[in-house]
C-alpha cells in the first residue's frame, strides 16, 4: 500500500459492489492497436485472479469503462464478471445505475479509477481505490492508493485490502495451504 486514509478499512468492510476502471487500472493505460485498427489490451494475470478471490468471497464486481473492446468483455467473461458496463462517458450515472439495480447503496459501492473523469464516482463512492501513477488529485480523493502499478497488480493490491478488511482472506489463502 502506498497510501490508506485513516477510515479505508471501515469503508472497505461495508463494500458489497466493487467497479474497476479498465485502461489505467486493469490494464497499465497504453493503448495497443492491431495491424486492422483492433485495439489490444494486456491484462495482469494476479490482478484477475484477485478479481476471482474477491467474487468468491461475497462481493459483487465489475467493469466499467468509456471505451468500448471485445478484449474487456472477453477478460470479463474469462473471469466470471457479470457486470461489464461499457461506451459510457458518464461513469457516476452508470454505476448508480447498476447499484440501484443490484439494491446496493452509495456507501457500499467501491470504485477504482486512475484519470479526471473517474472523479465523480469516486467521490460518490463508499471506498474509492487508484494506482500509485494516477494524477494527484485523483489519488487524494482515493481512500486506498495501491503501492503496485496499474496493470501489474494494483487491482490484485485493492481485492487483497478489501478481504482483509472484511475478514475474508484467510478464508481466501486457505484452499492454497491445506
Amino acid at each position: 500500500m502506498l497510501a490508506a486514509a485513516p477510515d479505508a478499512p471501515q469503508r472497505a468492510r461495508r463494500v458489497r459492489l466493487m467497479l474497476f476502471d479498465v485502461d489505467g487500472v486493469l490494464t497499465d493505460g497504453r493503448l495497443w492497436y492491431g495491424p486492422a485498427g483492433e485495439a489490444l489490451k494486456a491484462f495482469d494475470a494476479r490482478d484477475g485472479h484477485g478479481l476471482k478471490l474477491l467474487l468468491a468471497s461475497g462481493v459483487a464486481v465489475g467493469l466499467v469503462s468509456g471505451r468500448e473492446s471485445p478484449a474487456v468483455a472477453r477478460r470479463a467473461e474469462e473471469l466470471g464478471i457479470a457486470h461489464l458496463v461499457q461506451g459510457v462517458e458518464d461513469k457516476r450515472s452508470a454505476v448508480d445505475s447498476l447499484a440501484a439495480r443490484l439494491g446496493v447503496g452509495a456507501a457500499e459501492t467501491g470504485f477504482m479509477g486512475d484519470e479526471l473523469v473517474d472523479l465523480p464516482v469516486m467521490r460518490r463512492c463508499g471506498f474509492a481505490g487508484a494506482p500509485a501513477a494516477a494524477p494527484e488529485i485523483v489519488r487524494a480523493s482515493a481512500h486506498y492508493v495501491a503501492a503496485a502499478p496499474a496493470g501489474a497488480g494494483a487491482v490484485r493490491e485493492v481485492c487483497e485490502f478489501l478481504m482483509r478488511s472484511q475478514g475474508r482472506w484467510e478464508d481466501a489463502l486457505a484452499r492454497y495451504l491445506t
